[in-house]
C-alpha cells in the first residue's frame, strides 16, 4: 500500500474516503486511534493508504476532484 494523502483534516479525509469509495478504490486510514496516545489534540496526522495498483487510479481522481494539492509526492 502506498500513502496517498496525510493530513489532520477529518473533513477531508471524510471527504477523499467517499470519493475512493465511490470510485471502488480500495484504501485504508491508519493512524485514527493515535488520539488516545497524544491526548485527542489532533496533533498527529492520519495517513490514507491505497493498494499500487490503484495508486495512479487515485491520484487521478483526487486531483480530478480539485484536491490533488493534499497528495503526497509520488515515491516512484
Amino acid at each position: 500500500m502506498e500513502e496517498l494523502i496525510r493530513t489532520n483534516d477529518i473533513v477531508l479525509i471524510s471527504f477523499v474516503e467517499a470519493l475512493l469509495k465511490d470510485a471502488g478504490i480500495e484504501h485504508l486510514v491508519v493512524d485514527q486511534n493515535m488520539s488516545v496516545m497524544e491526548g485527542s489534540l489532533g496533533v498527529l496526522p492520519r495517513r490514507i493508504l491505497v493498494t499500487s495498483d490503484e495508486v495512479e487510479d487515485a491520484r487521478a481522481l483526487l486531483t480530478d476532484a480539485g484536491i490533488g494539492d493534499e497528495l503526497r509526492p509520488e515515491t516512484r
